[in-house]
């Protein structure tokens, strides 16, 4: 039996099958690629095709000994589903696509997603990345929070939609984006730092004190 996380497989309620959720930058898929996820799921008799909150499409019901064919077959890597990591980068469409976009949520969330989808830090990270104050990424209760505005990006941090829900906090507004990366960057590395073991950004910033996590990370 393959461990949680294992080549990517995590066993499902049954005990006998599996889910594997191959990583979709900002939830981007190329029509092959869904082709691809359509054909291999009917191949090897799939019990379902579950579009996930992380903006991937998990293969769900499937055998352990058909794993590494499946993967094989799809071309892809594995998105960071469990561990702690950076777990997914969320992204709405943004100026790229939207029509109430303010910033390049896809561009910053594709960069994002390059540098940091599975980078592994003491506990779990989700970042969202919305285009404006409508928040589709569902940025609020994200770790790492990037919100579009007319005058600039607003960084937020520690947001969670855990057993014990927090809203994220402001850090600073009206950034570039070269800016919000560089903050981002910084943010990042604090967290790796100073978070304690398993602790999510939240409950750091609750320990330590939002002010003293602003000051230390924009100043």
């Amino acid at each position: 039996m393959l461990k949680t996380g294992e080549k990517g497989a995590i066993l499902q309620r049954d005990k006998e099958t599996y889910a594997i959720a191959p990583h979709l930058p900002c939830g981007v898929a190329k029509p092959e690629h869904l082709r691809k996820l359509a054909d291999v799921a009917e191949k090897y008799n799939a019990a379902a095709l579950k579009v996930t909150s992380a903006a991937r499409i998990a293969i769900v019901g499937i055998r352990e000994e058909d794993v590494d064919s499946i993967w094989e077959e799809l071309g892809l890597s594995p998105g960071a589903a469990v561990g702690v990591c950076v777990r997914s980068v969320k992204a709405c469409p943004g100026t790229t696509f939207c029509r109430l976009g303010l910033q390049d949520s896809l561009g910053v969330g594709m960069e994002l997603d390059g540098k940091y989808h599975g980078m592994e830090l003491p506990g779990k990270l989700k970042i969202g990345v919305s285009g404006c104050h409508n928040e589709c990424a569902e940025t609020c209760i994200k770790d790492v929070a990037l919100v579009g505005d007319k005058e600039g990006w607003i960084l937020m941090a520690g947001g969670s939609g855990a057993r014990t829900p927090r809203l994220a906090d402001t850090l600073a507004e009206e950034l570039s984006s070269e800016q919000v990366m560089s903050l981002v960057d910084r943010l990042i590395d604090y967290y790796q730092q100073n978070a304690k073991k398993n602790e999510r950004m939240g409950s750091m910033m609750d320990r330590i004190g939002v002010e003293s996590v602003r000051s230390a990370v924009v100043s």
